[in-house]
Parts: C-alpha cells; structure tokens; sequence
C-alpha cells in the first residue's frame, strides 16, 4: 500500500507542469488581446454554430456566473451574441458574430503555434508516452481511488 506521502512528488510536479503551461499560454493569450476565459469561450465556439450557455460552460469548465460576465463582454466588443434556441425557448444560444469569427480565424491558429513551440522537439514516441501517462492518471482520479 502506498504511504499517504507516496503521492506528493507526483501532485507537485502536476501542479508545476500546470502552473507552468497556463503561465506559458496565458501570456500569450493577453499579448492577443483576450483574457485567458475570453479565448477559451472564443476557441470553444470557433467553426460551431454556437451553443447554449449549460454546453459552453461543460466544454470550457468555466462556472456560470463567470461565463455570463465573459459572455457580456465579448458581446460588448461585437463578438458573440445571444440568440433564440431554436426549439427551446428557455435558453439562447451563444455564438461568434462575424467579427467574433474573424477573430477566432486570427487568435487560435497563432496560439496554436505558439503552444507548438513546445511541443516541436519531442518525438512521436514521447507524445505518446506522455498522453499515455496523462490519461491513466486521468483515470486514476475519475476512479477516486477505488
């Protein structure tokens, strides 16, 4: 059985490798102009027809209460909108306007590139060793333990 300390040096250097890619990705994010929860919502709804705010706030994890104010403001610059479900008059559907998709077109391709800076060095075997690794930790915490 493993000691309750055991675990520590893994949760750390999850913590730090975290820590390290959202400090990485969020400066460049800012240097596009959004906030990190803005591209996110912009990323998410990018290439869809939009999605109601319960199906944004599941994709991007971000809460809604945030993910309303975030929504306010992207529609106060002419980037998405709220409109009419449909076939559910209880809800609206987010979605990019055309300025919003132009946006997406320009920010997600360059933060991609910028993300794959990192990545550019590691050969395919390591790529897959890594997601290999990820996803059984992944799994190890969906388990609870168990």
């Amino acid at each position: 059985m493993t000691e309750p300390t055991d675990f520590m040096p893994t949760v750390q250097a999850l913590v730090q490798c975290y820590q390290a890619f959202e400090a990485y990705s969020a400066a460049d994010i800012r240097a596009l102009g959004l906030t990190p929860p803005q591209f996110d919502i912009v990323a998410t709804l990018g290439n869809t027809p939009g999605m109601t705010a319960t199906e944004l706030g599941d994709k991007t994890l971000i809460t809604k209460g945030t993910l309303t104010g975030v929504v306010d403001r992207l529609a106060d610059r002419g980037w998405a909108e709220r409109v009419a479900h449909g076939s559910d008059r209880r809800c609206q559907i987010v979605r990019l306007t055309k300025s919003g998709e132009a946006l997406f077109a320009k920010v997600f391709p360059a933060h991609m590139a910028h993300l794959a800076a990192c990545f550019s060095g590691a050969s395919a075997a390591e790529h897959t060793r890594w997601q290999a690794a990820l996803r059984s930790l992944e799994q190890a915490f969906r388990k609870g333990g168990a």
